[in-house]
């Protein structure tokens, strides 16, 4: 029998992985995801290879807003985020069907809400870019300074927090979804339009 000295103990994740799935839809040359991707702060997950079924699915149809107690599905599975065109999703009202496993995914989020502060959608609530998004999940997971280190590179990504202070602090005290939609409420009110 072995001591418990001897044996080697599994190491433990301690970041959250981020994880990408590129639709393709936007300009490669403003394309937030395919920056993290080049810098290794995301790993791609390519369209016919869906990733672990433990991992968290930023959805922005989901009811139930991403909160610290997902922490350890995202430590396990990791976030995913589909980097894909906001206008086609408000046409579509769904993600890129050319994604087929999306449906299989268990364990579904959104963003708890927050204003764009990148070029394009500045100003918007919840129409985040990609790494906005990733972010944002940072965050509400626990890792905020990660969150801001993986923001300083891109245009309006200081902004993002300046903007966001006051929910991301409540965002950031709530342990569960029930509180997490407390201080959406009370921060935005009846939020964005469906």
């Amino acid at each position: 029998m072995r001591s418990s000295g001897s044996t080697p103990s599994p190491s433990r994740r301690t970041e959250v992985p981020l994880l990408i799935v590129l639709a393709g839809e936007d300009d490669p040359r403003h394309c937030s995801g395919r920056r993290l991707l080049r810098s290794g702060d995301a790993t791609n997950v390519p369209i016919g290879r869906p990733p672990s079924s433990r991992a968290v699915l930023l959805d922005p149809h989901a009811e139930i807003p991403l909160s610290r107690a997902d922490r350890g599905a995202a430590l396990a599975g990791g976030v995913v985020v589909i980097d894909c065109s906001w206008n086609r999703i408000g046409r579509n009202g769904q993600y890129p069907v050319e994604i087929p496993w999306l449906g299989r995914m268990a364990v579904r989020r959104r963003l708890p809400w927050l204003v764009a502060a990148n070029p394009q959608h500045h100003g918007r609530l919840a129409e985040l870019n990609t790494v906005e998004a990733l972010a944002a999940s940072l965050f509400v997971l626990g890792e905020p300074a990660r969150a801001r280190r993986l923001l300083e590179p891109f245009a309006g990504g200081s902004t993002f927090f300046d903007l966001n202070a006051a929910p991301l602090a409540a965002y950031d005290h709530a342990e569960a979804a029930a509180g997490i939609l407390a201080a959406e409420s009370a921060a935005w009110g009846a939020g964005p339009a469906p």
